[in-house]
Formats: structure tokens, C-alpha cells, sequence
């Protein structure tokens, strides 16, 4: 599906999505405790319907009514013992979520169940190093990474793994989600600093949610080296909670927060303003940028105020990138965005085609190693963007279209549906001028 989108004013309120990021974990939670848990989810999207696709592959059953989603876990002994058994060859489809993929390969592993993973797009060429050698020298066998099927076989022991810190945090948290299964106490140990923290500080809330408990603890290696250490014991197993709501998601909140920026207002609503979300920072680059910014009870308001450049380290939010780079492009002075580094290992190679998707638009944008540096202006020129399969490329695309002088075409817009199935339907909601061709 391509878009044609007639510039616009952006403005008004729209409820939040479910988090994506924390439907995955709660998903996986459930399917693995003793038990049947509810699971309210307002929204969904390809990326988590292929996390519960992956669970009921396992032998997990999740049955739908509204916006609850009710599991019954993948069958086990009795609850005292705790002991999950995954369908042995079970083939799991993964499509092209990364979470999803990097969340279950630990869990089958743990499992033992000989299962196999399979997914679409770019996902075979997305790095697994080094979780994918952590896991062999557990006790897991695995087939070569870098193609699909990845066949697993042998059952992940217990004890230590060690990651580096600058490396996906879904590797920490996929070791954290299966480290409950493993039959002794199971430490995964990062070095410092940890990129994406707040989405290991997700995990353990989740975990938490289910009853295990991580403890953290901070050393120093003989060479000076300062880690986190992630220690889970077998005495605080996996257990129902009964019922969870999936908190309203921040990731796409910053699309519409940005537009907020952009034009004449727009608040989110359905939004936990102390969530323990990574992109809860939406609010304050934006700040940065010179929006106006606004908090009350579940709704985060944003409108344009003194726009202007800054630098800016995005390390801990590089999914934030897209919206605060349409930002940037129209603020006025330079911009420099720092820490883009994971960005190249997206569903695109987020840096390059986020400098591809703004400057065919007319704007001043250039990346620098892995920095990508801004010259606002004061409006855009419209003109073809190709989504690259990213669907944060496409929304980005549309957010700057709401200043742009002339009509935007976001070739392939269709990715949307990765993570955010109705974003046109709310960008109309909103005032968005959008007409639709079917490719």
C-alpha cells in the first residue's frame, strides 16, 4: 500500500496503543507460569501476534474475547514443580520481530523441546552474537545463524552468562525471561554501561508481575571491569498473577507527541507517566528541541514552542530517533543526534534511511559515522519517500508531512502494520489529509 498525504495540520487527542514491547513479555510470562492468566491488550499488531503465533506453537492456548486475551500455558508437572514442557519439534514463526525471535530462542533452549525458529524480512541477518554463542556454551545446540530454519536441540543448564553491554538489551532480557526454567540460580552478567537499560528494567517488572524475582548487583572485575550481575533463583518460580493490562505504549506515542511539536497541539492519552518505558523520553528531547511539554494524570501533552536544535545522546531511545529527526528538520540550527549505532541492525538501516526518507522531503540531513547531524528549516517540500520496509520510516514520514509544502507519497506504508495497524486511521483522526493506493 502506498499514501499520499496532503499537508495538514496535526492537532487533538488520541488514545495510546498497547505496548508492544510489554505485551511481549507478559505473553511469554504467562504461557510459562502454572495457570491461567487474562491478559488486557486494547490493541494488537503483526509483532505481538507473532509472539502469541510462536507460544501456541509451543502448546500454549490463547483464547481472544475483546480485548482480553486469555492464556493457558504450555503444559507442565504440578505447580509445586513448575516444570514447563514446550511441543517437541514445534516450528515457530517469528515474522519479522526481533523481540520475538531474540525472547524465544532462550526460552526454547530452556525448554529443550528441539524446536525451530523461522521469521521473514531482514530478520535472519539481524545479529544473535553473542547470545547465540552464550547459548551453545550452555548446553544448547544450535544450527548456523544467519538462515532459517534455526534448529535448537539439547536443553540450556543454569549458572553464568556474560554479555557485553553494548550489544541488543533483547539478549539480556531474552536470558532473563528463560533463566526461571532452568532447573539451579542463573546469573547473567553485563558489563557497563548497558544500551537500552530501560528495556531490562521492562523485563524484570514483567517477571516481577509473574513472581520472580532478580536480584541486581553491581561488582568490579580483577581488571577493573564494572558489571551488572542478574542473579534468578529457582525459589522464586514463574506464577499467574491472575490479570494484567498491557500499558498504553510510548514508541508511538512519540509520533503523534512529535506532531504535537510540529503544529498545534496534540495530547496521548492511556499513558503511564512513570512507566519504566525507555521512550517515556519522548517528553524530554522534545523539551530539548524547544516544545512545550504538559503532564497530567495519564495524558502527555506537547505543542510547539521555541523550536530549536541541540545535541542529543539517543542511546537509551533509539527507537525515538525517527520522530525526533522530523523534529529537528524543522527546528531551527543544527541537530546532532549521538548513539545511533543499533539503529543499523533494525528492520532498515535505520540511520541511513532515516537521512534517505527526510532529505528526499527537502530537508538538511546528513549522517556521520553513526551520528546523524540536522539543519532545521522552516518547512519541507514534499515529495516520494520509500518506507524501506520500516515502519517507523513510513510514520516518520508522515509526522513531517504536516509541514511539508507540497502533497509526501510514502511508498510502501503498508509496513505500518508491524506495529501500529490503524496509524492512519488515528492520522486522520487527527486532522491528516490521507489518500490510499493499493500498490
Amino acid at each position: 500500500m502506498d499514501v499520499t498525504i496532503t499537508p495538514h495540520a496535526i492537532e487533538g487527542s488520541i488514545e495510546a496503543i498497547a505496548s508492544k514491547s510489554m505485551a511481549h513479555r507478559l505473553l511469554i510470562c504467562a504461557a510459562l507460569c502454572p495457570g491461567p492468566t487474562t491478559i488486557r491488550c486494547t490493541t494488537s499488531s503483526k509483532d505481538i501476534e507473532a509472539t502469541i503465533s510462536c507460544l501456541e506453537a509451543l502448546g500454549a492456548r490463547i483464547e481472544r474475547d475483546g480485548d482480553l486475551l486469555r492464556v493457558m500455558p504450555l503444559p507442565g508437572s504440578a505447580a509445586s514443580d513448575n516444570i514447563r514442557q514446550g511441543a517437541r519439534g514445534a516450528l515457530l514463526d517469528c515474522g519479522e520481530s526481533g523481540s520475538t525471535l531474540r525472547f524465544m530462542l532462550p526460552v526454547v533452549c530452556a525448554l529443550g523441546c528441539e524446536a525451530s525458529l523461522t521469521g521473514h524480512g531482514r530478520l535472519a541477518q539481524r545479529p544473535l552474537s553473542p547470545l547465540y554463542e552464550e547459548l551453545i556454551a550452555g548446553g544448547s545446540d544450535l544450527s548456523e545463524q544467519g538462515t532459517f530454519p534455526l534448529k535448537t536441540s539439547g536443553t540450556l543448564r543454569p549458572g553464568r552468562f556474560e554479555l557485553p553491554g553494548n550489544v541488543s538489551s533483547q539478549y539480556i532480557s531474552g536470558l532473563l525471561l528463560a533463566a526461571p526454567l532452568l532447573a539451579g540460580p542463573t546469573e547473567v552478567c553485563v558489563t557497563e554501561p548497558i544500551e537500552s537499560r530501560p528495556y531490562v528494567n521492562l523485563t524484570t517488572s514483567a517477571l516481577k508481575t509473574f513472581g520472580v524475582l532478580v536480584e541486581e548487583l553491581r561488582d568490579v572485575t580483577e581488571n577493573g571491569t564494572r558489571v551488572t550481575r542478574f542473579l534468578v533463583s529457582p525459589s522464586t518460580p514463574y506464577r499467574s498473577c491472575g490479570s494484567v493490562n498491557v500499558e498504553g505504549d510510548w514508541s508511538n506515542a512519540g509520533f503523534w507527541l512529535a506532531a504535537g511539536a510540529l503544529g498545534r497541539g496534540v495530547s496521548v492519552t492511556g499513558l503511564d507517566l512513570a512507566s519504566r518505558q525507555g521512550d517515556r523520553s519522548m517528553l524530554a528531547a522534545l523539551a530539548k528541541l524547544g516544545a512545550r511539554v504538559e503532564r497530567s494524570g495519564d495524558t502527555a501533552s506537547v505543542s510547539g514552542g521555541a523550536p530549536t536544535g541541540c545535541e542529543m545522546n539517543v542511546a537509551d531511545f533509539p527507537d525515538l530517533v525517527p520522530p525526533l529527526a522530523a523534529v529537528a528538520a524543522l527546528a531551527p540550527g543544527a541537530t546532532r543526534l549521538t548513539g545511533c549505532g543499533r539503529l543499523r541492525l533494525k528492520e532498515s538501516d535505520r540511520i541511513e534511511t532515516v537521512c534517505a526518507g527526510l532529505a528526499a522531503l527537502g530537508a538538511s540531513i546528513t549522517s556521520e559515522g553513526d551520528d546523524i547531524v540536522i539543519h532545521g528549516r522552516g518547512s519541507l517540500d514534499g515529495g516520494e519517500v520509500d518506507a524501506a520496509n520500516d515502519h517507523r520510516i513510513a510514520m516518520m514520514a508522515a509526522i513531517a508531512a504536516s509541514r511539508c509544502t507540497a502533497p509526501v507519497t510514502i511508498r510502501g506504508a503498508g509496513c505500518v502494520q508491524k506495529s501500529y495497524p490503524a496509524f492512519f486511521e488515528d492520522y486522520a483522526k487527527l486532522g491528516g489529509r490521507v489518500t490510499r493506493t493499493e500498490a
